[in-house]
C-alpha cells in the first residue's frame, strides 16, 4: 500500500484536532462562574412524575443563539440552546425541559430589552440566558451596559435565575488583543455578572485559550458565527451548571 504525503499531511492535521479539541474540553468549568447557581433548579429536575413540573431555558440574544451558519442558513437543532437541551434531558430523563429561543438575527441589546417583558418573560423562564455582545458593538458599551442592566434587573424581580454569556469569536477581530471590541465587551459582562450576583457562562475566554493551541477557522460557519462543534463547546460549558453531584443522585 502506497501513502502519499497528502494521506500523511491529512492524518496529522485530523489528530492534532482530535487531540486540540480534547484538551479544549478539559476543565470547562473554569469558564463558569457561581457553580452551584442551578442547585435548586436541579432538585427539582430530579424529581419524578406525578411531581415534577415543567422547566423553561429561555436564550435571548441575536443569531448565534438563533443558530444561524452562512449565508443565511438556519440551524437551530445544532446552535447551543438545543444541544443544551439535549444534555440535560440526558442528566434528567424524567424531567420535563423545554428550550425557548427569543433571539433575532441581527438585533443587538437594545432591540432585546425593548420587547423584554413581552417577548421574554412572557415564557416565565425558569433559567435566561443572554448573549448580544456580537452585535453590541455597533451601540457601544455605554449603551449596550444600560440594555444588559435592564434585563438583568427585570429578569431577577421576576424571579429568574440569569446566566450571562461572553460572546462566541469574530475571527475578523484580533482575539488575542485586550483592546478589541469583544474582548471590552466580554469583561463588562463579567463585570456586570458579578454586580448583580448572576452567573456567568464566559465563552469568549474560552475560544481565547482554544486560539493558543489551534486556528479557530475550524469551529467556524462563517466569520462571526461559530459551527456546530463551536456551538458544542458552549453547551458542555452551560452543561457544568447542571452536573449531578453523588451526593444528589443518592439523593
Amino acid at each position: 500500500m502506497i501513502i502519499s504525503k497528502q494521506h500523511i499531511s491529512l492524518f496529522f492535521i485530523t489528530f492534532f484536532m482530535m487531540v486540540s479539541t480534547s484538551v479544549a474540553q478539559q476543565n470547562l468549568e473554569k469558564y463558569i462562574t457561581k457553580p452551584t447557581y442551578l442547585d435548586s433548579l436541579k432538585v427539582e429536575l430530579l424529581k419524578r412524575w406525578p411531581n415534577n413540573k415543567q422547566i423553561n431555558l429561555v436564550f435571548h440574544g441575536h443569531s448565534v443563539p438563533t443558530g444561524y451558519t452562512t449565508r443565511g442558513v438556519v440551524d437551530r437543532l445544532n446552535a447551543y440552546p438545543y444541544q443544551t437541551l439535549k444534555k440535560v434531558n440526558d442528566l434528567y430523563p424524567y424531567s420535563v425541559v423545554n428550550t425557548i429561543t427569543t433571539s433575532i438575527g441581527g438585533e443587538q441589546a437594545e432591540q432585546g430589552a425593548k420587547r423584554f417583558k413581552t417577548e421574554v418573560l412572557n415564557h416565565n423562564p425558569d433559567v435566561l440566558f443572554i448573549d448580544y455582545a456580537l452585535n453590541d458593538r455597533v451601540i457601544g458599551l455605554e449603551r449596550a451596559k444600560k440594555a444588559w442592566e435592564q434585563m438583568v434587573q427585570e429578569a431577577l424581580e421576576f424571579g429568574t435565575k440569569v446566566i450571562l454569556l461572553t460572546p462566541t469569536p469574530d475571527t475578523r477581530e484580533d482575539i488575542s488583543s485586550n483592546e478589541s471590541k469583544l474582548a471590552k465587551h466580554s469583561q463588562q459582562i463579567r463585570d456586570l455578572a458579578k454586580k448583580y450576583d448572576v452567573a456567568l457562562i464566559d465563552s469568549y475566554q474560552f475560544f481565547k485559550d482554544l486560539a493558543e493551541i489551534q486556528t479557530l477557522n475550524a469551529f467556524m460557519a462563517q466569520g462571526n458565527h461559530v459551527n456546530q462543534k463551536g456551538h458544542q463547546f458552549v453547551a458542555d460549558i452551560i452543561t457544568n451548571y447542571f452536573k449531578i453531584s453523588p451526593k444528589e443522585t443518592k439523593e
